[in-house]
């Protein structure tokens, strides 16, 4: 009998410790405000995986967005993130100006997805037409240590300006700075968006704007993640032509920790689902598999490289 009972405990030991069997996985994903576009991709990425991964639980989790998400996957409290590149080079080399205390070496990248534009708008009577024109006049660079304000440090300083060259900083969110530009009580906002973004159409609809050019010399200065765009013509009432300016890549990003076959699941997935993710957000169209794997600070997860590999866009 004490035979017997010592096989059946050793057959259901196996079973319960043999790798993949009714484990769960659970993928926390780290996205953004839940009015911008991080959270709504999420939130599709969320359901992809859990419907089409087995034995995988997901959360969605809304944030801070960039910073914050990179120190939680430090922390090993997330499994996926949305970040800025600029954002993703500052935390893989623990930039502390940037709200990174120390190097974040768990980063791994899953792949590039799509653009930030950024968008400097300042009202017509305020006089500014070039970045120059920010020299003593009042600025919103966006919330403190937000992917937005890294982004209003890098132009200004390429342009050869700091903080201390404009007139009055304020660090708001998109809708508070275009409510004070309403009201003329702040010349311009810096806003790190997709084209079209809500505020600044809310802007444009009621105030005659200027849309700052971003010039390619400035562009090239900063050097990757930052690459030379174009705001099209009629993006905001009033702007009536093409306005150059620097985008910055948003990546997904995973911790080392994950595993390489999960990883390589969560990477495949992405691409294999595009037209949810576009129905999710209409940033998902600039999604391609052709551009993911290039300019990332971070070194790419083992499990996404097998993907890529597998795609023939990387050897």
């Amino acid at each position: 009998m004490n035979s017997r009972l010592i096989a059946a405990a050793v057959a259901m030991a196996a079973i319960f410790f043999a790798p993949g069997a009714h484990a769960q996985s659970f993928i926390n994903i780290l996205t953004g405000g839940t009015s911008g576009v991080y959270y709504p991709l999420g939130v599709a990425i969320g359901k992809i995986y859990s419907d089409k991964i087995p034995n995988v639980k997901t959360q969605v989790q809304a944030t801070k967005a960039s910073v914050e998400n990179l120190i939680l996957l430090q922390q090993g409290r997330g499994e996926l993130a949305f970040t800025l590149g600029d954002s993703l080079k500052a935390a893989w080399e623990g930039d502390e100006e940037a709200g990174f205390k120390s190097r974040l070496d768990k980063l791994r990248t899953l792949g590039a997805i799509y653009p930030n534009y950024i968008q400097i708008v300042a009202t017509s009577d305020s006089g500014i037409r070039t970045l120059a024109d920010l020299k003593g006049k009042s600025l919103s660079v966006g919330a403190p240590k937000s992917g937005t304000e890294l982004n209003s440090r890098a132009i200004l300083s390429a342009a050869g300006m700091t903080y201390k060259s404009i007139g009055k900083v304020e660090y708001l969110p998109f809708a508070e700075s275009v409510e004070l530009m309403k009201n003329r009580q702040l010349n311009a906002t810096l806003q790190s968006a997709g084209l079209g973004v809500a505020s600044l159409k809310d802007l444009s609809a009621s105030t005659e704007i200027t849309v700052v050019s971003v010039p390619k010399a400035i562009v090239d200065k900063i050097g990757p993640p930052f690459v030379p765009a174009m705001i099209p013509a009629n993006t905001y009432t009033g702007q009536d032509k093409d306005v150059p300016t620097a985008a910055v890549v948003n990546y997904l990003v995973t911790s080392a920790a994950v595993s390489d076959d999960l990883a390589y699941q969560m990477t495949r997935l992405i691409f294999e689902s595009l037209p949810e993710l576009v129905d999710a957000h209409a940033a998902g169209k600039a999604i391609r598999l052709e551009t993911a794997t290039t300019g990332s600070p971070v070194p790419l997860h083992p499990g996404a490289i097998r993907y890529y590999r597998e795609k023939g866009v990387m050897k």
